[in-house]
């Protein structure tokens, strides 16, 4: 096996009679290389969208929400209760949320209204986190305060101590009386800006709880309660088992209703890049056969000398297995180096890509994200890293078994 591996190594670095041969050879490993590289850059891609999902979107927006149908929860302190008592059940906290217009100047944008008490607020989410933190510690009822998505102040052009109007919707009121009434118009001011790089910051504003039910004359009554449970991928097997035991008409919601589709299409994603993989490298991995058969020929005389000192056609066989599999770990190696190095870079490439071209790829008003972000999983470049490898010798099997077939005495008396 050593004797193989190192005559292999050996031909495998001489130069070659054919410049062909070493043309072929030298392409070969570099198709692996990049095929290698461009997987490992695009399942990492993949790992980080679903990352932002998991712990940006999802520690944002509400996981599971129990909302009432008919009309507002005025007891929702004994739903609170009741959704406390499952285990799988972290948090439950009010809201009161609704459809309203921001005004400023002439500027107009519509916004989802999302009333909190920041104390419930912070146990079910981590809004707080991405709020400038003097502006969520001052967030509290009757002093005309908003917090806007900074998306939404950059549409309306207004930062941080500006005021902007609200323009709400008479509550109580159908289609027919809404063509009759004005709005209520209320002026606040901005305290804060919620940061979170995506397309919620383009749609969202927060007002404290309160202030929210006084807005909709709706007494102590909120719209929903929203719950944080421990897998937030079972959610809505467990606000169903919560809502069993709710004493209204309520609708059960979760997150899977606006943002499941995200991530069944960043699994689909993930699989087809996984049969792309196959492909690419296999594509690149069967250059090889060309390589080792014009080698063999290449190399007849080398044989045909090896096997007059006695080489069986086993070593003859092995001896170009070796060949081809250290073209492909080759490959490999600078793939998968080249691959991690780029990958773990990405976001800050795609940046200065961006910078450079004054384009920004992924708009934050319609991806949930406005960046490109990149997670390296070591199991997928060993993966791909093996993949590269297995169809590298696969693909030295036929040639190195016609290199063990040759004929020394033919291949001598022709030289």
């Amino acid at each position: 096996m050593f004797l193989s591996m190192f005559i292999g190594s050996k031909f495998s670095r001489a130069k070659e009679r054919n410049k062909l041969v070493s043309f072929i050879s030298f392409s070969s490993t570099i198709g692996i290389a990049v095929g290698v590289a461009v997987i490992i850059i695009g399942l990492s891609a993949m790992n980080g969208f679903e990352r932002e999902l998991e712990n940006r979107v999802l520690s944002v927006i509400p996981q599971a929400e129990i909302e009432g149908v008919r009309a507002p929860i005025d007891d929702w302190h004994q739903i609170v209760r009741i959704a406390n008592k499952n285990k799988e059940v972290k948090a439950a906290a009010p809201y009161v949320r609704f459809t309203a217009l921001l005004e400023r100047g002439s500027k107009l944008k519509a916004v989802e209204v999302r009333s909190v008490d920041a104390d419930f607020e912070r146990a079910v989410s981590s809004l707080s986190n991405y709020v400038d933190k003097d502006a969520w510690q001052n967030f509290r009822a009757g002093e005309n305060q908003i917090i806007l998505g900074k998306g939404v102040a950059d549409k309306l052009n207004v930062k941080v101590g500006d005021s902007v109007t609200v323009l709400i919707p008479p509550a109580g009121s159908n289609a027919n009386e809404l063509q009759l009434s004005s709005p209520k118009r209320v002026r606040l001011k901005v305290t804060g800006l919620l940061s979170l790089g995506g397309q919620i910051d383009h749609g969202l504003v927060l007002i404290p709880l309160e202030d929210g039910q006084q807005y909709l004359n709706i007494g102590k009554g909120v719209t929903g309660i929203s719950l944080k449970v421990s897998s937030v991928f079972e959610a809505d097997r467990i606000v169903r088992e919560v809502g069993v035991n709710v004493p209204i008409y309520a609708y059960l919601k979760s997150w899977k209703e606006k943002y499941g589709f995200l991530h069944h299409d960043i699994q689909m994603v993930r699989t087809i890049m996984y049969l792309v993989m196959v492909l690419v490298i296999g594509v690149a991995s069967f250059n090889i056969v060309s390589t080792l058969m014009m080698a063999v020929k290449d190399r007849a005389s080398d044989i045909a000398i090896l096997r007059t000192m006695g080489a069986s056609d086993g070593l003859i066989k092995r001896i170009f297995v070796w060949y081809g599999v250290l073209s492909g770990v080759l490959g490999s190696l600078i793939g998968s180096v080249v691959g991690v190095t780029v990958a773990f870079n990405l976001t800050p490439i795609i940046k200065g890509i961006e910078a450079l071209v004054g384009h920004q790829f992924l708009s934050g008003d319609i991806y949930f994200i406005d960046f490109l972000p990149s997670q390296v999983a070591w199991p997928d470049v060993f993966l791909v890293s093996g993949t590269a490898i297995t169809l590298s010798l696969l693909a030295t099997w036929y040639p190195a078994s016609r290199a063990s077939h040759l004929n020394p005495a033919t291949v001598l008396s022709a030289k």
